[in-house]
């Protein structure tokens, strides 16, 4: 950036839940040089929030406080050309994220969220990769439990297999946690908006050429019984397989042809409650009023609670295959929904900031193209789990 910015990152969202959270993370954890702040819409919430980070440490007790608007863009142009890196936390991303990306793309800051949304992602990919490619913004998204673990873990596989070959990963999800009042809401607006998010998608492939010479696919796996866990498993269709997917396309260390699958994996007991309460979900959420109801009974704010979270872990197992060699690995970490989400996301934001041996990327770009082993070195000193089992 040609000219100085008043601060390193800027945390939008942080009367949240996650957001309290992640601002709670860098209190204790960023550098004392680290110029950062606080935004969002409320001034009195802010307050109290920068009170709470006081008490772990008075030295952020004149922690700036910046108003900003989603319903406001220029409050968000000013926000974004006066730090560096951007955090977001202030979904659901599809109804409130785009100005915030746009405003990163246009004043060349790069910007970090927690998605889990692909429809805001296609979107995003569509109206502002170019512009953020001009200006040399880096757009990362999905930098919590969604879809770090998957995309980061993948590359972690790749690398201990050999190079120029056909590879295929498979990634075996399993884990415990508690979803927020937010998102409770999130996963609604996603069931209830798939006609909108196979637009997105149609758009986004026509604007995206395929890697010319090279093969790769991700998708949702196929369901049965795993020999490798000694569980049954469910395809996972998230957000993950299509960021491994970008990441892949990226990158040419995941060989000539690349494949990932990503499963889920359950007790049979649950493996069956899961698929009848999402496929009953996913009906429901199409009648409009019943729609509203499930939204008025989310609420707003709630999450579990320090003693619920201290009970939450995850562990992602993925086998991968090349070369004639095979590689198990795991990544695996504690309350995988926040307490670990707001860790990632608030070390991927002191990497993509503080971090200067990253490789060069601009628009919109997935985390391990953007910043690969080293947000792993990060993550594993700040205790996530990144492993070779055999």
């Amino acid at each position: 950036m040609s000219t100085p910015r008043p601060y390193d990152i800027v945390l939008f969202g942080a009367t949240g839940f996650t957001g309290g959270l992640t601002a709670r993370y860098l209190a204790r954890h960023a550098p004392a040089t680290l110029r950062w702040a606080l935004a969002g819409r409320d001034p009195h919430r802010l307050a109290e929030v920068r009170d709470a980070l006081a008490a772990i440490d008075p030295a952020w007790r004149e922690l700036p406080l910046l108003p900003a608007d989603t319903a406001d863009p220029e409050s968000l142009r000013r926000l974004a050309a006066s730090t560096r890196t951007l955090i977001s936390t202030v979904g659901p991303y599809v109804r409130h994220g785009e100005p915030v990306v746009a405003a990163c793309a246009g004043a060349g800051t790069d910007y970090l969220d927690i998605t889990g949304e692909p429809e805001f992602v296609d979107l995003t990919y569509v109206r502002h990769h170019e512009r953020a490619s001009r200006t040399g913004a880096r757009l990362v998204h999905a930098c919590g439990f969604d879809c770090l673990p998957a995309d980061l873990g993948v590359r972690f596989t790749v690398g201990r297999l050999p190079e120029d070959v056909p590879i295929t990963v498979d990634g075996y999800l399993r884990g415990r946690g508690r979803p927020s009042a937010g998102t409770y809401r999130t996963m609604l607006l996603v069931l209830a908006r798939r006609r909108q998010a196979a637009a997105a998608a149609r758009a986004r492939r026509r604007a995206q050429p395929a890697p010319a010479s090279r093969r790769v696919r991700a998708g949702a796996g196929r369901p049965g019984r795993s020999t490798e866990l000694g569980r049954w498993v469910l395809p996972l269709p998230s957000l993950d397989p299509a960021v491994v997917r970008e990441s892949a396309t990226a990158l040419d260390r995941y060989g000539p042809d690349f494949r990932f699958r990503h499963h889920l994996a359950l007790r049979l007991p649950l493996l069956v409650g899961a698929v009848v309460g999402t496929a009953g979900l996913a009906v429901l959420v199409r009648v409009g009023p019943v729609r509203e109801w499930l939204l008025r009974r989310a609420g707003t704010g709630r999450g579990p609670s320090e003693q619920q979270r201290a009970r939450g872990w995850f562990v992602f197992r993925f086998v991968g295959v090349g070369g004639g060699r095979r590689v198990v690995t795991e990544v695996a970490g504690g309350d995988p929904g926040y307490d670990e989400t707001a860790k990632m996301l608030a070390e991927a934001a002191l990497c993509l900031t503080l971090d200067d041996d990253l490789p060069a990327t601009a628009g919109q770009v997935t985390p391990a193209a953007a910043m690969g082993d080293a947000l792993t070195a990060r993550l594993v000193r700040a205790g996530i789990t990144f492993r070779v089992l055999s």
